[in-house]
């Protein structure tokens, strides 16, 4: 579960619990009840739009019940409506961050990324076109940067058969995405996480995996960034239009 409204948005967390529980999903125990484990991140958002606008268990439950096969909604919505990038250089600076998802083929396996950006720093393509902030260079010491004021989650799943060590390698990669795709990247000033998850049985190269983690994570970030630019900056944002 991906939250906004800083930690108050984790109580989120607690529709989606009951109704995994309603579904008899989660940890068998020996007395017979069931338990579900949901790893849940947040976000800060409270830098635009109103503090007090966060999702409680009502949002957790309705958002597990439209579990959908369709593409993902991407941009200004959901967990990142109120995500911001490009803070580094000033709060003048900021620029809207938003939701982006990708999905990679390679090998005979499916790779898939959510990726909500957050970011102190600017963004910028693999292939290192800046989507923010132009070729600037990082300062050495950011402007109006408070800790953990800043975070991009990020989730990865495949088809593919993986342990736990395996997808250890899935989540170094894809945290490399990060460092490629925002400048500065993993500051003291960011709170990044990238869960991953394998949910398949299909047997495949797991250096390849790996690359194609790194690639999706990449166009799930460019994704984000390309589907909420269109609103333009973040005090247009504030002023309505």
């Amino acid at each position: 579960a991906l939250c906004g409204g800083s930690a108050f948005g984790l109580a989120a967390v607690d529709g989606v619990m009951r109704e995994l529980e309603a579904d008899h999903r989660g940890h068998q125990t020996s007395t017979g009840h069931t338990v579900p484990i949901v790893p849940a991140a947040n976000l800060f958002d409270f830098l635009i739009g109103d503090p007090g606008a966060r999702p409680g268990p009502a949002e957790g439950a309705a958002a597990y019940r439209a579990l959908s096969s369709e593409p993902v909604e991407m941009g200004s919505v959901g967990v990142g409506t109120g995500a911001v990038v490009g803070g580094w250089r000033g709060r003048e600076y900021l620029r809207k961050g938003g939701v982006g998802s990708s999905t990679i083929a390679v090998g005979g396996v499916i790779v898939g990324a959510l990726a909500v950006v957050n970011a102190a720093g600017d963004v910028f393509t693999p292939e290192g076109e800046p989507l923010t902030g132009g070729n600037a260079i990082p300062p050495l010491v950011p402007r109006a940067l408070h800790a953990h004021e800043q975070t991009t989650l990020v989730v990865v799943a495949t088809d593919a058969a993986l342990d736990r060590s395996s997808l250890q390698r899935v989540n170094v990669r894809s945290h490399d995405a990060l460092a490629v795709c925002l400048r500065p990247s993993h500051t003291r000033y960011d709170g990044d996480v990238v869960f991953s998850v394998a949910c398949g049985q299909v047997q495949g190269d797991e250096d390849a995996i790996g690359e194609g983690a790194f690639l999706a994570v990449a166009r799930a970030i460019e994704m984000a960034i390309r589907s909420s630019r269109s609103l333009g900056s973040v005090p247009d944002i504030e002023d309505g239009s």
